[in-house]
């Protein structure tokens, strides 16, 4: 909605990039917007997807060796200009795709973290990287007009199929694809030990239900998840105590829905959501997201007066809106109120390019499953196992072996983070810290606005 036909109409060209903003790292501010631009080499403009983990060994390699100032706290200004300066080093007035896979093999070499990349070097054509580990997904597409064949790279698939274009296949891990003007495409690994270790929570809760990610749809591993989880409470609890199922919208309906068929319980929509409040997850600050909860959500009270409610969600993250939405449900009059996760219980920071850094904030972090179901105030509480929110999701591709589960189980695939780097992030990125960050920025744009 930020963009009309009149703007659209101003740009001219027959390239192009964009970029949706969730702040992971550095701050909101509008001058960390993306996409970044260098105007040496060649005007490079650049977007990224992700979160490096060597910033401050980058950033100071920048500044010493290749001369170069970074302007901003984001981690995408410095990937650009890591791959600008190898860029350069070659000194050529003209470049080929060669020179771009040459970059890019030295970049690998140099950056740690995840990043799926696009760009765009003005007069010669589009570019598009992926981290080793593969990490976050980047996709090619391609739509035949009458005016040729187009060529179009996104992170989600359905960001392709929106627009009419077919989807060709997933850019691998460590690889690199060139389209040049004339419309030829041109792709190369460029790393030296590739290997699929892909976000699992990408299909848990940040895909869309009808997108596909590596060759895996992200609906049937929802639907997977759902039964692995009615499994569980089969054994572990009475299914007669349930009456009625209930997701909490929008991501864990595939979960719930298949849950309530395996269970043979009455499925019912009875949260409904206000469309036009964001998501809560990733809202900066938990007082916003404890005030957004009842924003976002109401109840429809026959669905819940006098029942047993098995609420379902993707995952629980701080706890914040579980514990909302479970009084919610007890103010609509269940009888009970019983809650399931789809995920496991997220435990650690995640520092891949998802907004949770503190693991101290998180509902899990220092409590048993006894504790949290306490302190949301639910009757039950169950969580998926990790083993099987693995299975669901590798059925769909049995080639990936590995997958990133580092908010789950502590362990980070490329085996660069330790105590100090966690320490850190969360100094950056805790809501105390993002609180201090949006402060400090509203008092510089009042102080603009008096100027």
């Amino acid at each position: 909605n930020s963009f009309r036909t009149k703007h659209m109409s101003k740009l001219l060209g027959d390239m192009g990039i964009g970029h949706v903003r969730y702040p992971t790292a550095g701050s909101s501010s509008g001058a960390e917007a993306q996409p970044f631009y260098v105007n040496s080499p060649y005007g490079i403009a650049f977007a990224h997807n992700g979160n490096l983990t060597n910033t401050k060994q980058l950033e100071k390699e920048l500044f010493e060796q290749d001369l170069r100032h970074i302007n901003t706290n984001s981690d995408s200004e410095i990937l650009l200009n890591v791959f600008a300066s190898e860029l350069a080093k070659l000194k050529k007035q003209r470049i080929n795709e060669k020179d771009i896979f040459d970059s890019v093999t030295q970049v690998h070499k140099r950056v740690r973290g995840a990043y799926a990349t696009i760009g765009m070097i003005p007069g010669y054509g589009i570019f598009g990287f992926r981290d080793p580990n593969g990490i976050r997904p980047l996709i090619l597409g391609k739509r035949t007009t009458k005016g040729g064949t187009k060529y179009m790279l996104a992170s989600e698939s359905v960001a392709l199929t929106a627009l009419g274009y077919q989807i060709t296949r997933d850019i691998e891990p460590g690889e690199a694809v060139v389209i040049d003007r004339t419309g030829n495409v041109f792709t190369q690994q460029c790393a030296d030990n590739p290997k699929y270790s892909p976000c699992i929570f990408e299909f848990v809760y940040f895909a869309r239900p009808d997108s596909v990610i590596d060759n895996i749809s992200v609906y049937k591993s929802r639907l997977r998840m759902g039964e692995r989880l009615a499994d569980k409470i089969s054994r572990e609890w009475d299914v007669n105590d349930i009456d009625v199922v209930i997701p909490i919208p929008d991501t864990s309906r595939v979960a719930a829905l298949q849950l309530a068929h395996k269970l043979k319980v009455k499925y019912s929509e009875g949260l409904i959501k206000n469309r036009y409040i964001a998501r809560t997850f990733i809202m900066p600050g938990q007082k916003q997201r404890k005030k957004s909860v009842r924003q976002k959500l109401s109840t429809i009270e026959l669905e819940f007066k006098g029942k047993n409610v098995l609420l379902v969600d993707d995952s629980i993250v701080r706890g914040t809106t579980s514990e909302q939405i479970v009084q919610m449900a007890r103010d609509a009059g269940a009888n009970k109120v019983f809650f399931a996760s789809a995920a496991p219980p997220v435990r650690h920071p995640n520092v891949y390019g998802i907004d949770m850094s503190s693991e101290k904030e998180f509902i899990a972090h220092d409590k048993d499953v006894g504790q949290i179901c306490q302190a949301i105030g639910a009757d039950k509480l169950i969580y998926q196992d990790l083993d099987d929110l693995i299975w669901c999701v590798q059925q769909g591709n049995a080639n990936i072996t590995e997958f990133d589960c580092s908010c789950f189980n502590g362990e980070y695939v490329t085996q660069d983070i330790d105590k100090n780097y966690l320490d850190q992030i969360e100094s950056l990125r805790s809501d105390s810290a993002k609180q201090k960050n949006n402060t400090n920025e509203s008092s510089e744009l009042i102080c603009n606005d008096v100027e």
